[in-house]
């Protein structure tokens, strides 16, 4: 009876009693996924969503907030003065599904039909950061980076082995690079020069960086 009353009014999509169909049901939509991902370090306003997701339309955006909100994955917020703007964030079970969200863009950048050269946010790239990194490149390795993307900034904590990357304003960091995020992916995965962005600190922490993200093989 229970169960009824969970399931009643909701259209089934699978008849799959397993977890992973459940998880389509909740995430599975097109743009849900990315939605769920530019919220991934922290809340953000529906005209910055929207920018960073070039594709979608505002109705179509408004739809996906609103299921995600419903099921629990997102939720509203007021910040407080002086911005008293409504922004939208990760529940801290949404966030539970950002670490298999970047696995899973690891795992697809293998096909050899991925495109790196379309545009790329500055959410999109740090967390490809996070995921890419490669642990026996960067053993002994630490340092603390900064990346300034117009207005916004990010902090990564680099430590035998991880990155651990925060939304936050930029300060006592060894390194700080300042571009674009399609220029840092550039520098990163495309062999571009440092040169590309604007890069002040230690400039051998900087050249051993950019090295620590090899990309998996192309399948076939």
């Amino acid at each position: 009876m229970q169960l009824e009353k969970l399931t009643k009014g909701r259209k089934r999509i699978y008849d799959d009693a397993c977890g992973l169909a459940h998880a389509l049901e909740l995430i599975g939509e097109r743009w849900s996924m990315l939605i769920l991902r530019e919220l991934a370090y922290g809340p953000r306003r529906f005209s910055e969503l929207k920018a960073d997701l070039p594709g979608i339309s505002a109705n179509v955006l408004t739809q996906r907030l609103g299921e995600l909100e419903a099921r629990g994955i997102v939720k509203k917020k007021r910040l407080p003065p002086p911005a008293s703007v409504q922004v939208y964030e990760a529940t801290d079970w949404g966030l539970e599904a950002a670490p298999l969200i970047a696995r899973l863009g690891r795992w697809a950048a293998r096909s050899p039909l991925h495109d790196p050269t379309l545009p790329i946010s500055h959410v999109a790239i740090m967390m490809s950061l996070e995921t890419m990194i490669d642990p026996g490149r960067a053993r002994g390795l630490k340092g603390r980076l900064g990346f300034r993307f117009g207005n916004t900034s990010y902090v990564a904590a680099l430590d035998n082995g991880r990155l651990e990357v925060e939304r936050r304003e930029i300060e006592n960091c060894d390194l700080v690079f300042a571009g674009t995020p399609a220029e840092l992916a550039a520098v990163i995965y495309g062999g571009a020069p440092l040169e590309t962005m604007d890069v002040n600190g230690d400039m051998r922490l900087a050249k051993r960086f950019v090295t620590l993200f090899p990309l998996p093989p192309k399948i076939g």
